[in-house]
Parts: C-alpha cells; structure tokens; sequence
C-alpha cells in the first residue's frame, strides 16, 4: 500500500480509493449512544451492525453495544416488519431499555421498509412497554457519511422526544435553561464543554452526551446501561430552553434548525469550539444566553493559551500543513492553524456539503488563497498531491497514518477513527485547554521529525 501511490494524478469520478470517511450508521450509533438507557438498534444484516460496534469499539477502547434486526434472504425479499417486530420484543424482554434508537441500513432502505409504521404497530400491540420509546433515523450508507449519520439521528431526537409545554417567555427566561448540542466529538471533549458550561454557570441541557457512557472508569463491573447520556426527560425539556447552541454545522446545525421549527427555541449556530476564535464565540454565545459574566477563571485559561501561542510562534510560523478529516472538525481546525500562523496546503473531506468549500475559502482568503479545499475526496488524492507538493505535517485520523510513514511527514491524530493511540479517549481538544494540548501535539510532532532527521552537528538541547 506504501508503494502503490502515484503520483500522477488522473480525474476520477465514480470510484473512491481509502474514502476519508464511513458509513452513516456508525455516526447514528454513536449518537444513540448519548442518550441514557438507550439500545441503538440496526435495521439490517448482523454483519452490519456487527461492522459499526467493532469499529466504535476499536475508537473508543469500550465495549459498545447495539441490537439487530438480522436480516435474512427472506427479509430482503418480503421486508423487515417481522424482524423489527420480533426484534423489539426481544430487546425489552431481555434488555429492559428505557429507549430504542433504530437506524436503517442499505438494505432496508433499498427494500423501503417504512419504520415509522412499524413503529407504530410494535405500539398498538403492545410490544413497546407503556413508558419505553421507539425513535428513528434514516441512515443508508449509500448516501452521506457517519457525520450525516450522526445529524440525523441527533435531529431524530429533537423529532420524538423535544417538546413546549407552552410556557410564557417570561416563564422561559426565569427557567434560564439552554440546549447545547455538541456536534461528533469525543466523550473528553463533551466533558471539557459541560466544565466550561458549569463554570460558566449556565443550565444546560446537552445531548447527545457520550461522556459517562464511553469513558467509564475501570472497577470491575460492567453496566450495559451506564449512568451517562441525556435523560428523556432532558430532551424532552429542550423544547422549553431560551436558546440553542449547536456546534458544528454538519453534525449539529439540523438538529437545532429542528427545535426552532418545532418548538420555536432560537439557535446560535456556531462552529467546533477548537482554538482561540472559535472557543471565544462559544464563550460570547454562552454568556449571552445565559445573561452570565465570564469569570477571572476563564479568563485566565485564554490568557495562558495566548501566552502559548506567542512563546512557540516561531515553531509553528509558515509551515505547510495538510488537514484531512470530518468537516466541522476541519473547518474548526483550520481556523486554529491560521491563529498559530501556519499554512494549510490541502484541506481535505471525504463527506459532501458545499458549506465546507465556502467556508473554508472565507477562513484562508487572507492568510492562505492558493490552499486547495476539497469535499468528497480520498486519501489516495491526498497522497498523490503530497508527492507533487509536499507538505511539513500531516493532521488527519489514523488512516493518514500510511501517508506519513511513504512520505516522512510528521503526523498528528486527530478526528475519528484514531485506533492506534489513546490520549483523545481522556484528553480534550475543545476550548482553551484542548488548544493547549492540540498545541502540544503539533508542536511535538514537528519537532520530534526534526530531532531524528537532523545531522548531528544540529542535534541541540533547546531547538
């Protein structure tokens, strides 16, 4: 695979060579994943389903669970009402959830399995327990990728669950509540956010919430539930805050766009909190929310990522940086590298969406115009440009692990999948503190190549 890359690049179209993305269900399962009490459930094949745990599990180091409708020869023939009826039976009989989060498969979407209505039949013939919930996304791989996964079963939330009570907006405003919708992070980042919240002193209500679900600590007893994630209720009251904060415009905007149309709750619609900028706009949003003053703790924490910033710059000063991952992710990331004065070369998606063009051309206009941005493209692409143009340091998942190693380019992980380390599991990279460590990580890395490849004579204590 090292070797197979070349580097003349030919227009392809109709095929995908290690696409910088997965599947939708992976980013529905995930998603489901923040609710408390809550069974994802895969409309499909086990093998489906089977493909997407092992791969959250394989990201996350924890055991993930999900149930399926174990499609066989016959449902793909006559269609998956049986299986899903059976299947719901089964998973409250023998795992008692407080919710169901089912999402479809390509081949239950191909076969046009309408889940609403089987929803509502498992519902008159009481196989879903008075109390117990049932909610939907439509997830087909064919189409999107685990980000548009992950959206939809996020929105899917909002669809079932939010709802007004109809109070009064004096009412609203004394409740002071605020919705915050995380975006496709890690379970340490939506951590470091809820510190931020509560240090902030604003009352929120987060979700999904995979922390307390996806990091749990080590003492010998294993909860197929954990007391983690968003309760019902939590989201059910989302329809009831003075305002919605979501965070990242692929994974998180549809869902807040979904609880201004149904229940009239304002969004602000920002993008990932990495970095100085885009963290000073979450500060600014929270504040203004929540009708809060920032505090001399937060303050500080921004005082000594600034302090960083300018100790290091020489560091990071001009270097060429090629970034490949989940769009918000990259969006947010390549907003922080024009902070630190380096210069994106490729900024690269494998998910689709014109938003990432157009925003990233605004954030590299002044700072970087011949970048090229690209949506909906590969690894192979990727390497193909490094080898014509090369680049001093790669940023992407664990899959761009190969190019770094063919070409002897410093590299950072960072996004989703990253398999081979351990630190995002338990260390943030949102806010004022995860800028510090993402700092770090680069900082590290460029520096790290330079002392192995250096010649002796430049091999110094202080770089």
């Amino acid at each position: 695979m090292l070797n197979g890359t070349t580097a003349e690049i030919k227009p392809r179209e109709a095929l995908r060579i290690n696409p910088a993305k997965t599947c939708q269900p992976i980013g529905a399962m995930y998603a489901s994943l923040g609710i408390n009490g809550c069974m994802p459930h895969s409309h499909g094949s086990q093998g489906c389903c089977a493909y997407h745990r092992s791969h959250l599990t394989r990201h996350f180091k924890e055991p993930v669970v999900a149930t399926s409708s174990s499609f066989t020869e016959g449902a793909s023939v006559f269609g998956g009402l049986a299986n899903m009826t059976q299947a719901l039976s089964n998973i409250f009989t023998i795992y008692n959830p407080k919710l169901v989060a089912v999402h479809t498969t390509c081949l239950s979407e191909v076969i046009g399995d309408d889940i609403p209505m089987m929803i509502k039949k498992a519902t008159e013939e009481g196989i879903i327990p008075a109390g117990k919930r049932v909610i939907h996304a439509n997830t087909p791989s064919f189409v999107g990728s685990h980000v548009t996964g992950f959206a939809s079963m996020v929105a899917a939330m909002v669809k079932y669950l939010s709802e007004s009570s109809g109070k009064t907006e004096a009412q609203l405003k004394d409740d002071g509540q605020l919705n915050l919708i995380p975006g496709y992070i890690d379970p340490a980042d939506m951590r470091e956010l809820k510190r931020i919240v509560k240090e902030m002193g604003v009352k929120t209500v987060m979700f999904p919430d995979t922390s307390g679900v996806l990091d749990l600590p080590q003492d010998g007893r294993y909860r197929m539930f954990p007391s983690g994630g968003a309760t019902m209720e939590e989201i059910k009251s989302a329809g009831d805050s003075v305002g919605t904060i979501a965070l990242g415009h692929f994974a998180s905007h549809p869902a807040a766009i979904e609880l201004d149309e149904k229940c009239k709750v304002p969004a602000a619609l920002l993008e990932l909190p990495y970095g100085l900028t885009n963290t000073d706009l979450f500060i600014h949003a929270l504040r203004n929310h929540g009708g809060v003053d920032v505090p001399a703790t937060i303050g500080e924490e921004r005082g000594r990522l600034l302090d960083a910033m300018s100790d290091m710059h020489q560091y990071f000063h001009g270097k060429r940086v090629a970034i490949v991952g989940d769009p918000d992710h990259v969006i947010a990331l390549t907003q922080f590298l024009v902070e630190l004065d380096m210069k994106p070369v490729y900024v690269f998606t494998g998910s689709s969406g014109k938003h990432f063009e157009q925003r990233l051309t605004d954030i590299l206009a002044n700072h970087a115009p011949d970048a090229m941005v690209k949506q909906n493209v590969d690894l192979f692409e990727l390497h193909q440009q490094i080898k014509n143009n090369p680049v001093d340091l790669i940023i992407g998942n664990t899959y761009s692990k190969y190019i770094s190693r063919a070409e002897n380019v410093p590299f950072v992980r960072f996004g989703f999948p990253i398999l081979d380390r351990m630190g995002h599991r338990y260390f943030p990279c949102v806010g004022y503190m995860g800028a510090l460590r993402l700092m770090e990580l680069i900082n590290d890395a460029l520096l790290d190549h330079k002392d192995r490849d250096c010649a002796e004579e430049n091999f110094e204590l202080i770089q």
